[in-house]
C-alpha cells in the first residue's frame, strides 16, 4: 500500500503451510482475498483452491494479479451445493480449510431476507463439515464467525465478548452465523472434526465491498454526498486491520485446539460517529455532512472483544496502529478508483435501503 509505513513485528508461526494445499471458500471477498494474498505471498509453496460463488460481493478483480499464479486455483462455485463441495474435496484434497464463505450485510438480512443467508451460513457449514468428516485427510478447518452472534453490550458497561459469552443473535444475518458455529461445535463434540471456530470484530482495509460502514463512507465524501448515521450514532464497534485479522486465522489453522473458539480483536472500540468524523477531517469536512437517518431494527449498541484467550494461547495480538491502517484504507479507496466504478458497474447503487429511512430522519444528538 501507498503512503504512510504500518508498524508491524516479524514474528511468524511455528509450523508452516508449505507444502499443503489449502481450500479458502469465499476467497473472493474481502477477507478472504487479502487472506490468499497474505498467504501466497508468505509461503512460496503453499497452494491455494478458492472456491466462491461470486455473490454480488464476491470480486474476482480482488485477485486479478494472481491470474497466471501457478499455485492459485479458481473454482466457482456454492458452499451450499452439497454435490460442488464433495468434487472439490476429491480433486483437490485439502489438508487445511477456511471458510469466508457467508452472507454477512447486516441490513441485507433484514430488508431483502434471511433465506440466502440461512442457505449459505448454515447448510453451507454443514456441506463442508461432513466434507470433512468424509475425507478424514484434513488437519484443520476454520469456521470464521463473527461478534454479532453475541448480541448487544450496554454502552455504559465495561464488558466484553468472551468465547463463554452465551449467543444471543439480534438481527437474522447473526442468528444464521450462530446456527453454523453450532453445527461446528456439534461435529466436533460427536465426530471429533477438527474444527475451530473464529468471531472477530469488525475489519476494514483495502478490497472491502462499499455497503460497508468505512469504504461507504468514503465514496460517499468522494461523491460529494453526506454520510448517513443510523439513529443516534453512538452505536460502538471494535475495530481490526484486516491483515491483523489474516495473520490470527493462519494461527489458528496451524495451531489452533480443535474444537476451540478464539475471539479476534484490537481493542479499537470507537462510535459510528467517531468514525464518521475521522473520515469528515481526512476530507477538510465538517459534522454538517453527516445525515441523522432512523434507526434500523434491531440494531446492537455495542460490541467489545476480549481477545486474551488466542493472545495466550496462539501469541497472536494485533501489530496494526488504527491510525496509520485506517488512513491507509482510505488512501487506497481514493487510488483505486476503477476498482470501484467496476463494482459499481456490476452492482449498481451501494445501500440503497438508506433511502428507506430517511423518511424516519432524526435530528443530530
Amino acid at each position: 500500500m501507498a503512503g504512510t509505513k504500518l508498524r508491524r513485528s516479524s514474528r511468524g508461526p511455528d509450523v508452516t503451510l508449505n507444502g499443503k494445499n489449502i481450500l479458502v471458500c469465499g476467497g473472493a471477498g474481502f477477507i478472504g482475498s487479502n487472506f490468499i494474498h497474505y498467504i501466497l505471498g508468505k509461503y512460496p509453496k503453499a497452494k491455494i483452491v478458492n472456491l466462491d460463488k461470486l455473490t454480488y460481493s464476491g470480486n474476482l478483480d480482488n485477485l486479478r494479479d494472481l491470474a497466471n499464479e501457478a499455485r492459485y486455483t479458481f473454482v466457482r462455485g456454492d458452499i451450499a451445493d452439497r454435490k460442488k463441495i464433495t468434487a472439490v474435496f476429491k480433486k483437490y484434497t485439502p489438508h487445511y480449510v477456511i471458510n469466508f464463505a457467508a452472507e454477512t450485510h447486516v441490513d441485507r438480512s433484514i430488508h431483502v431476507g434471511a433465506l440466502e443467508f440461512i442457505n449459505t451460513n448454515i447448510v453451507g457449514v454443514y456441506n463442508l463439515l461432513e466434507a470433512v468428516k468424509a475425507a478424514g485427510t484434513t488437519h484443520s478447518f476454520v469456521q470464521v464467525s463473527t461478534d454479532e452472534v453475541y448480541g448487544s453490550l450496554d454502552l455504559r458497561s465495561k464488558d466484553k465478548f468472551s468465547e463463554s459469552t452465551a449467543f444471543a443473535p439480534n438481527v437474522p444475518y447473526a442468528a444464521t452465523k450462530a446456527g453454523g458455529d453450532m453445527l461446528c461445535r456439534a461435529y466436533h463434540n460427536t465426530w471429533k472434526v477438527p474444527v475451530i471456530v473464529t468471531h472477530c470484530s469488525n475489519n476494514y482495509g483495502p478490497r472491502q465491498y462499499p455497503e460497508k460502514l468505512i469504504p461507504f463512507f468514503v465514496l460517499r465524501m468522494l461523491e460529494g454526498k453526506k454520510l448517513p448515521l443510523y439513529g443516534d450514532g453512538k452505536h460502538v464497534r471494535d475495530w481490526i486491520y484486516v491483515i491483523d485479522h489474516c495473520k490470527a486465522l493462519e494461527l489458528c489453522l496451524l495451531r489452533g485446539r480443535p474444537g476451540a473458539v478464539y475471539n479476534i480483536g484490537a481493542d479499537n472500540e470507537m462510535s459510528n460517529r467517531k468514525i464518521a468524523s475521522l473520515i469528515l477531517n481526512y476530507f477538510g469536512k465538517g459534522a454538517d455532512e453527516i445525515e441523522f437517518v432512523g434507526d434500523r431494527p434491531g440494531h446492537d449498541r455495542r460490541y467489545a472483544i476480549d481477545a486474551s484467550l488466542i493472545r495466550k494461547e496462539l501469541g497472536w495480538k494485533p501489530e496494526y496502529r488504527f491510525e496509520d491502517a485506517f488512513r491507509e484504507t482510505i488512501h487506497w479507496y481514493t487510488d483505486n478508483k476503477k476498482w470501484v466504478e467496476r463494482v459499481r458497474r456490476k452492482t449498481g447503487v451501494f445501500n440503497p435501503h438508506i433511502d428507506l429511512w430517511r423518511k424516519h430522519s432524526v435530528k443530530g444528538k
